[in-house]
This record gives structure tokens, sequence and C-alpha cells, in this order.
């Protein structure tokens, strides 16, 4: 074996060390981070009359592990809950971009949307550690239209900045569209918080369509902002809605899923829970299957 290894011609090797390169340059894998949000399957364009849909709303920690310090990012556990529970839509919160403590090249929304192979819409609810910092959307389906809101504070207060995003699917029949959104509403000031209800109560006006709205609301059910909420929006939870935080240990419900009165009318609630994970961020995730009349 020896003697014919030796035989062969100066430069043969060089030229198939050549060939492989060019070969391996020219592969493309899904979820290149030129493309994040394009699936590796044919994207769904349109809800249809009968069909199940699956949404999901996830207060991430900036892919921080609450069990882990600081500077450990994990947003391959948080891809995990997400490809696990396999929903359509998914509603994040806590979302770094390119902030010094997260990475300041990691977009997490994207990363996020190459490693569940879905569509991405962020938006910024603050500048916030050299990068930004706000909630997302991934979208298993075509996105038609991508809209952001800020949600503001009260007068005079001086709290963190929140915004919503909310996103457009074509839907069969009615006005031809279904609406998702992502929000994260004021922890500390309840003045603030209210603004925000009352500001997401406007938005909701001026959309014709069924809308679910997900998020973290940083209000227990009974809360004034919860109970404001509910004229115009129903909770979708179907016997009482489940302990959300802390995630090892839930103690509280502040993370739901809201279907308008349209949405309410369009839908049959099929099931709503929280994800069994309690390790990859401090909030435990909600997924609600709503099926389309």
């Amino acid at each position: 074996m020896k003697d014919r290894i030796n035989s062969v011609r100066p430069g043969y090797f060089l030229w198939i060390g050549i060939v492989v390169l060019f070969t391996a340059c020219g592969k493309s894998k899904s979820g290149d981070p030129e493309e994040p949000g394009k699936p590796v399957t044919e994207t769904p364009t349109t809800i249809k009359s009968g069909q199940t849909v699956k949404v999901m709303t996830y207060n991430i920690h900036h892919g921080n592990p609450p069990a882990q310090s600081e500077g450990v990012i994990d947003l391959a556990a948080i891809a995990a809950v997400i490809n696990s529970e396999d929903p359509d839509f998914v509603a994040l919160q806590e979302v770094d971009k390119n902030t010094k403590r997260s990475g300041v090249n990691l977009n997490e929304a994207q990363e996020l949307a190459a490693r569940t192979k879905r569509s991405v819409f962020f938006s910024k609810s603050i500048d916030y550690d050299g990068g930004e910092y706000g909630v997302a959307v991934l979208s298993k389906y075509t996105i038609v239209d991508r809209i952001r809101y800020s949600l503001p504070l009260a007068a005079g207060a001086t709290g963190e900045l929140r915004s919503v995003a909310i996103i457009s699917v074509a839907a069969e029949g009615g006005s031809g569209k279904f609406y998702f959104a992502s929000t994260h509403l004021e922890v500390s000031d309840a003045n603030s918080r209210m603004t925000q209800v009352q500001e997401l109560l406007r938005i909701n006006s001026g959309i014709q369509s069924p809308f679910v709205l997900a998020g973290d609301f940083n209000a227990v059910p009974t809360n004034e902002a919860i109970t404001t909420l509910q004229q115009s929006f129903t909770a979708g939870c179907l016997s009482g809605c489940p302990l959300t935080s802390p995630a090892t240990n839930p103690t509280r419900t502040i993370d739901y899923v809201f279907l308008n009165q349209q949405a309410s009318a369009a839908f049959t609630v099929l099931s709503y829970r929280t994800a069994d994970e309690a390790v990859a961020s401090d909030h435990r995730a909600v997924v609600a299957e709503l099926k389309y009349k």
C-alpha cells in the first residue's frame, strides 16, 4: 500500500483538495444568517377552515437560563422548547439584539428563527447595552404585514418603554386576514400598565379581523389591567389560567393568550396550558390550540 501511495502523480492530492473545497462552498445550510427565518419545507400561506392553529407565548429572559450566571446564553434550550411544541405562531418577550449582555453579534430573534425554521418580526422597545431589546413574533405562515406600536408610559412616569409586534397572515373568509401579536407590559408602575392596556384597546379597535394578542402582561387575572383588557379580549384559558411565573415553582399567572371578539367568533379553543419545561427561562411558555371554524 505504501508503494501505491508513492506512485500517485505530484499534485493529485492538491487537485482533490480544491474540488472538495469548492464543493463544500457551494452548499447552503437552511437557516444561514442571511436568511434567518426561511423554513426548510414549503411555508403555509393561508389559514383554512377546519385547521387547528397552535400559538405560544414565551418570555425567554434574553436566553439566559435563570440557574446559570448572567453571561450564559443558551438559545438552543429556548429553541428546543419551541420545536418540541411546534407552534404555528410564537410571541417572544425579553429579546436581545446585538447587546453586550448577550453578544454584540447575536440577534436573538433571527437566531431563534433560524433554529426553529420560521419567519420573524422583531420590535425594538428600548436601546439597551449597545444594542436593542424588545419583543418578537415567529411564524410558520408567510407574513403579510409587520406592524410595530410603541406603548406609552403614564404621564410623568420614568419606567421602561414597551412595544407590541403585530403580524398578519392570510386567512379564509371574513377580512381575509389573521393577526397575531407579542407584547410585554410595565412591571412596577400600575398607571403605566393601564395606559398601555388602553393603547392596546385602541389598536384593537382598528383591527376588524381575528386578532390574538399574547405576551407577558405582568398582571394577575384579577388585576385592573387584565379586567380592563377583557372589555375587548377574552383570555383563552378554558378553566382558570395556568400559573406561569416563576418557571421552577410557579405562583402567579402573568403570561396569557387573548382573543379579540372576532377571534373568539372565528376560533374554538381546544386546549390551553403551559409547556412542561422549567429550566430554559424564568417563565413557563403558554401554549394554546385554536380550531378555525
